[in-house]
């Protein structure tokens, strides 16, 4: 009898133990669900399409089915195996990939496009590097049939203007079917897709070729917007598109000064703001921003590069907006453009992400629990009731 009563009694105490620690494992493991997985749902499901501005002689009907939702991202610097640490770019292609994954569940967009400089390293790459970095690409940025993605060309995906080679443009080409002054038309809007890299104005072949491209598609789109009673002998053998004023989708923003004019919890810091861009660099020249504003008089031009917002308004009625990187490994708190857009208007709506530094909080509270919950299991930790009681005596001894 008392043989059986000690185990029992032994028993207990390891029963206990062993529920104390599937207790802690629980808590971590909803920690990790909750701030990996969660968190996500949670930050972008409070985001909503904007209304889209239909004219009045529009029924509620035929504006739903004519608007065109479509995400707007930039500059996801997918690491590459140079500048790539294993652990920073395992975090950080998660964040994006949740993400992602995230929005198109809980938003369901039309299109996406992804305004340059998806890779990190593409300039560099040699071709078992591109394919395994294309590779990480296709599966964080999967999506389906009923979303189409759209991808530009960026600095960092064939290099600056003195990087650039037609293998890589041909490689990008290749991966993404892209190509430099290639429209895109969905529900009666056009999409122009530049190469802004190769606006450098120096005649390259690259230039010559999309700069050639670009001048070909502002003739069809010119002679599209004129009345059908204007006789113009130019536009007689033109095929006739979407008579809509273009959207510019771009890696470099046109030129400005800096960004001292931007504002915004995402502009760019207090520090940058004042420091001049550099023409062919930071933006495009100012040559090239005239050219693209004359050939195609676009309603709105989006671009990144700088991984930062701003807006900016060109010729006092064409604004531009710039859209900030979508890695948190070049941001604390990343966003995307939401735009919900018709042939005769837009309105744009951004959608941020959560913030690493607010991950980070959630994760050391949650760190200092865990050390207070062990410490007061085996009584390591003295109870302040305790402690203020002995502070007392001790007082009163004296």
């Amino acid at each position: 009898m008392r043989s059986s009563s000690s185990t029992a009694v032994k028993s207990l105490p390891l029963k206990r133990r062993l529920y104390f620690l599937l207790k802690l494992v629980c808590f971590v493991v909803s920690v990790l669900i909750f701030c990996e997985f969660l968190i996500y749902y949670v930050v972008i499901f409070q985001c909503r399409w904007p209304e889209a501005k239909g004219g009045a002689h529009v029924d509620k009907k035929e504006t739903s089915t004519s608007v065109l939702k479509a995400m707007i991202l930039a500059d996801t610097h997918l690491l590459g195996e140079i500048k790539g640490h294993w652990l920073d770019k395992l975090r950080r292609e998660w964040q994006m990939e949740r993400s992602f994954q995230t929005a198109l569940w809980l938003l369901q967009p039309d299109i996406v496009f992804i305004l340059g400089d998806v890779f990190d390293e593409g300039k560099w790459s040699l071709p078992q590097a591109w394919a395994d970095d294309v590779r990480r690409f296709r599966k964080m940025f999967k999506h389906p049939v009923s979303t189409e993605l759209v991808v530009i060309v960026g600095n960092h995906d064939i290099g600056f203007h003195y990087e650039m080679t037609t293998y890589k443009v041909n490689r990008f080409e290749k991966v993404f079917n892209f190509t430099s002054g290639k429209l895109i038309t969905r529900k009666g809007i056009n999409f122009v897709i530049v190469n802004s890299v190769a606006l450098e104005g120096d005649g390259c072949a690259v230039c010559r070729t999309s700069e050639a491209k670009l001048v070909a598609l502002s003739h069809k789109l010119n002679c599209s917007q004129q009345k059908p009673n204007h006789s113009d002998k130019r536009c007689s053998d033109v095929e006739k598109l979407p008579a809509s004023a273009p959207i510019l989708l771009q890696h470099y923003p046109l030129y400005r000064k800096s960004d001292a004019e931007c504002t915004g919890e995402d502009s760019a810091p207090p520090e940058e703001k004042n420091i001049p861009f550099k023409e062919k660099y930071d933006v495009l020249s100012q040559e090239a921003s005239q050219k693209l504003m004359w050939w195609f008089h676009p309603r709105l031009i989006l671009s990144g590069h700088t991984h930062s917002a701003c807006e900016v308004l060109h010729a006092g009625k064409i604004p531009e907006i710039s859209v900030p990187s979508f890695s948190w490994r070049n941001r604390n708190n990343p966003s995307f453009i939401m735009g919900s857009i018709t042939p005769t208007d837009f309105s744009l709506q951004k959608c941020f992400l959560p913030y690493e530094s607010r991950v980070f909080t959630v994760y050391c509270a949650a760190g200092a629990l865990l050390v207070i919950l062990i410490l007061a299991h085996f009584q390591l930790l003295t109870p302040p009731f305790y402690f203020a009681q002995r502070l007392i005596s001790k007082h009163k001894a004296v």
